[in-house]
């Protein structure tokens, strides 16, 4: 028995390689009946076996020969270019070479190197998952990108302060200087502001003191309260110990600044009310008592605009005018030349001083006899030695005078002799040059003699 299944195996290795050698020949060539007659059940078995692995065998070379002449057929019709005459393969096609699927590009049409996606394709938002392990809440919602200033302390508050409100002594524009405190991060220091431009104004001219109440009337409401305004006063209040040692009338513009701030409503009403009684310091009451008598002085509250005086630059012409013919007629009867000095100073208008030697060039002409003219000179020279008058101002008031002295004639006719004999007594006590004095002009007198005379003419 063993012997059969043995040789029934070696038969059936010897069909599968005789089969592989020659494919075509007849593979059922045995009799049926041969078969059924002469074989023992465990032979017929076998020889059932064998014929079944021959059909598998034959089914598989028919499916694999069917499927190569397919996919040669699908390659000659997908690689050939149309255009090309050769029918070249094109190597940038898209389409799979593997024999296998639909013939259709590879994932739609939509993969390959530096592709987003297919054409027309819209992506959505996708919503973080919390169950990524990347997953930040703390980053989760809209980004805003802020420029973040650090807050200014409270020691290197004066350093950039400072600088701010000297420029403003000099522009006077209020609205640069809100645009350059917005540009700090001030923080709860930012009531200081009116501390240093009050302590700053304290040390300069009665026209920095008057830009600066504007400077706090301007900010009040817009950056600073009346609660920081109030903030920043006691804290002068109780620092005017120490601002005494640089400006002695410290407690007495203290007092104004007090007073034009309430009647500027940049402090509350009631802050004397609050202070009086309550203050130890005398410096102190000294400045609370002049903001009562500044506001008593008043029947209603309004601008106190007067209690710093007009600056230089503010006040209108003809007021300057009038304050200098003030000013050289006050001289001309006192003859003090200090204190004439002193009331030009006190004006602030230096680019206006041609106006002052104009009026006393004039009051020469019209006054009588030479005092006048000795006394005006002494007064030019003062001021031309102590620099008041720089020799632009100067020679800006005599070509003033040279230029309407035919209409000043009209009123004065001796106005030409009168104006070389000053003009002579000017240049050589060295008031004016020698170009300006060269230029000043005279009025030939020519007339004719009496009978007599030949008909000579005289000058």
């Amino acid at each position: 028995w063993w012997c059969h299944i043995l040789l029934g195996i070696s038969l059936i290795l010897l069909d599968g390689i005789w089969s592989s050698f020659f494919p075509d020949d007849d593979e059922d060539g045995l009799d049926e009946a041969e078969v059924n007659g002469n074989w023992t059940p465990q032979e017929k078995a076998l020889h059932e076996a064998r014929l079944k692995a021959k059909a598998k065998r034959r089914l598989r070379r028919s499916s694999s020969r069917n499927s190569a002449s397919e996919s040669s057929e699908s390659k000659d019709l997908a690689g050939a270019d149309p255009h090309s005459p050769k029918g070249k393969v094109v190597t940038n096609d898209r389409k799979s070479r593997m024999g296998k699927g639909r013939g259709l590009p590879k994932k739609g049409g939509a993969g390959g190197k530096g592709v987003w996606g297919a054409a027309g394709m819209v992506y959505e938002d996708e919503e973080p998952d919390v169950k990524d392990p990347n997953y930040d809440e703390s980053a989760q919602g809209d980004t805003v990108y802020e420029t973040v200033m650090p807050e200014v302390e409270e020691r290197e508050m004066e350093k950039m302060v400072n600088p701010i409100v000297q420029e403003y002594f000099e522009h006077g524009d209020t609205k640069e200087v809100q645009m350059l405190l917005k540009e700090l991060n001030l923080g709860p220091h930012k009531y200081e502001v009116s501390s240093l431009a009050v302590s700053l104004s304290l040390e300069g001219k009665a026209s920095h003191r008057e830009l600066t109440s504007l400077l706090l009337s301007d900010l009040s409401g817009k950056m600073l309260s009346q609660g920081d305004m109030s903030r920043a006063f006691d804290k002068m209040l109780k620092d005017l110990p120490d601002l005494i040692l640089d400006t002695p009338e410290a407690p007495q513009m203290l007092g104004q600044f007090i007073a034009r701030a309430i009647a500027d409503h940049v402090l509350p009403m009631d802050f004397l009310d609050y202070h009086k009684g309550k203050v130890d310091c005398e410096h102190a009451r000294v400045a609370l008592d002049r903001a009562a008598v500044l506001l008593s002085m008043k029947r209603e509250m309004v601008r106190l605009d007067n209690v710093w005086g007009v600056g230089g630059g503010l006040r209108p012409v003809k007021h300057l005018v009038k304050e200098m013919n003030l000013l050289l007629k006050e001289y001309l009867i006192s003859g003090d030349v200090a204190e004439a000095e002193h009331c030009l100073r006190d004006l602030e208008v230096p680019h206006f001083h041609h106006e002052l030697v104009y009026e006393a060039v004039v009051m020469v002409l019209e006054s009588n006899g030479d005092t006048a003219g000795h006394m005006m000179m002494k007064l030019l020279q003062s001021l031309w030695k102590t620099g008041l008058i720089t020799v632009d101002q100067m020679n800006r008031g005599f070509e003033r005078v040279y230029n309407e002295l035919p209409e000043i004639c009209l009123d004065v006719p001796h106005a030409h002799s009168i104006m070389e004999n000053f003009v002579d007594l000017c240049y050589q006590e060295s008031v004016i040059t020698k170009q300006l004095r060269d230029t000043c002009p005279s009025r030939g007198r020519k007339r004719f003699v009496s009978e007599g005379d030949g008909g000579m003419i005289k000058n």
